[in-house]
């Protein structure tokens, strides 16, 4: 008996072009897209969260460049498995090698892949739901690129339910299927950004559907909710959409409303959504309190953790706490708005080199290159300081922190960098 592949295997895409989602790495012109066009595919890490695609666009640059694509399990997976798959690679020339899970690879299996890669017999495409710079090893990423795929957009869901629907090779295409907007809705946005579980969600609404008089398959807000396992957030006749909810639980906790924080929590809570209500929560306390209070901070993100590994209902505990203290906390998006100007100076332009004397020094030849020259090592002066340049000659009068001094502690802050700043001005020109 052959057993029936989920909706989500069968849809994953055979070119470059009908990857949904991380259209910054395979969308037109973009590096992946390149990779394939020119036919000079070079290993890779692709990491992020599950359902985004990682599966896919391994798959796609197979498809593209037709060569062999084996899947592959640096976990589960023998090193025999991996000579089995460099044996192919010899006779057939070259083999794509989605390898799941590459943060478990063993330095055994590693040696045995490093010189594979080296030769391009096997183009490796590691996939990883954890941070390949603290999770790979570091002969593994210096031989691989790595890109960063991100959650689907509700967007990026839709467009690859309707495909599904109407494909009749591989989706649903030969069944006569409706989807009201309200299910549709529920499940683009309840899987956050995971199609995997968009799909196979889809599919046992799908078939587990009695089919109507008319000959369709309805499928409804309650059919999705039950196939997904997660409630729609309705707070009245009408409904708010999901992103209301989580925008009016962070303009709460910022206009320090605790009883509104805690009404638009319990909408989430009670949707079942803890991964958004985290998530969020992590960035209202950074965005939102960050500096006026960097001990509500710590206690919010000590909170979350404590409600992950909980798990609801008991969840629901540790987060109330959070958000009772992030509400009454003083509020500064200080950190948050110099960042966003640092970053707004890089994408314009507005860099120059680093300095002589910061530059690196710990190898043969720095000294002859002048890197290093100069540099005047603070700790050996009272307060461990000393005026010195450390931005680029080009913006070095730039301020990125403009701290507001809403506490005791942000107002500290604030008297520390700007005498450091006039002391550092005054030590220069002197």
């Amino acid at each position: 008996m052959t057993m029936q592949q989920p909706l989500a295997y069968r849809m994953r895409p055979n070119k470059i072009e009908d990857i949904v989602g991380q259209q910054h790495l395979v969308g037109s012109g973009k590096i992946i897209w390149r990779m394939v066009a020119a036919k000079r595919l070079s290993s890779m890490i692709l990491y992020g969260p599950p359902g985004t695609g990682k599966t896919s666009i391994a798959s796609a640059i197979a498809g593209s460049s037709k060569y062999a694509f084996r899947v592959l399990n640096a976990a589960t997976d023998s090193q025999k498995d991996l000579q089995i798959v460099a044996e192919e690679a010899k006779m057939s020339g070259t083999v794509v090698l989605l390898l799941d899970e590459i943060h478990r690879l063993n330095k055994v299996k590693q040696d045995f892949l490093l010189p594979h890669l080296e030769s391009g017999a096997i183009i490796l495409i590691g996939a990883t739901t954890e941070n390949p710079y603290i999770n790979v090893t570091p002969a593994i990423r210096s031989r691989t690129q790595i890109f960063q795929v991100t959650p689907l957009t509700e967007d990026d869901i839709k467009s690859a339910v309707h495909r599904a629907l109407k494909d009749d090779t591989h989706g649903l295409g030969k069944y006569k299927v409706t989807l009201t907007d309200d299910a549709m809705n529920h499940l683009a946005q309840a899987t956050n950004g995971d199609l995997r579980s968009a799909l196979n969600g889809l599919e046992l609404a799908v078939l587990s559907t009695p089919t109507a008089k008319d000959k369709t398959i309805h499928i409804t807000l309650p059919v999705i909710e039950e196939t997904v396992q997660r409630k729609a957030m309705f707070a009245d006749k009408d409904g708010d959409a999901h992103y209301d909810v989580i925008s009016a639980l962070q303009k709460s906790i910022r206009g320090s409303d605790t009883d509104a924080a805690l009404h638009y929590a319990a909408r989430i809570i009670e949707s079942g959504d803890l991964p958004i209500l985290t998530r969020r929560l992590t960035v209202i306390a950074y965005e939102d309190i960050g500096l006026a209070n960097p001990t509500a901070v710590q206690h919010a993100v000590t909170a979350i953790q404590s409600a992950q590994s909980l798990g609801l209902p008991e969840a629901r505990i540790p987060l109330a706490n959070a958000i009772i203290e992030l509400a009454l906390s003083p509020k500064s998006n200080a950190a948050y708005l110099a960042i966003d100007k640092a970053l707004s100076d890089i994408q314009s332009g507005k860099t120059g080199d680093v300095p002589d004397h910061l530059r690196d020094s710990h190898y043969k030849g720095a000294a002859e290159l002048g890197h290093g020259k100069g540099y005047i090592y603070p700790h050996d002066f009272d307060n461990d300081w000393v005026p010195q340049q450390y931005l680029p000659e080009k913006i070095s009068q730039t301020q990125y922190f403009s701290p507001k001094g809403n506490s005791k502690i942000e107002k500290a802050f604030s008297d520390v960098y700007q005498t450091l700043k006039k002391s550092q001005r005054d030590g220069l020109d002197s």
